[in-house]
């Protein structure tokens, strides 16, 4: 948007820059767990329904951004960062099965 980008011009951007890392991210855990996997599972399933709330969603937000702008989604992950960040604080990321000193 400092380059004089419209606003779902911009937010479009960043989901298409996000594509590569997800796409890398699934190959990268499907390669490595690849032994685990079943045809009786219900994880495809899930992941086609997952896939399509995603796409959803991302519509919204795209026409959300349009219309509004930036400003709430910045203001919420400022709020879920720092609330995220007091958890961590709090001892919040201890493996299970160990104590928290």
């Amino acid at each position: 948007m400092l380059l004089g980008a419209e606003k779902r011009a911009a937010a479009e951007f960043s989901f298409f820059l996000a594509i590569p890392t997800m796409v890398g991210a699934f190959a990268y855990d499907f390669y490595k767990n690849r032994g685990e996997m079943t045809s009786t599972s219900g994880d495809r399933a899930i992941g086609f329904v997952c896939l399509h709330h995603a796409i959803i969603v991302v519509k919204t937000f795209l026409s959300y951004v349009t219309r509004h702008g930036f400003t709430l989604f910045a203001w919420w992950r400022v709020i879920v960062g720092t609330l995220g960040l007091i958890a961590l604080a709090m001892g919040g990321n201890s493996p299970p099965g160990e104590e928290r000193g």
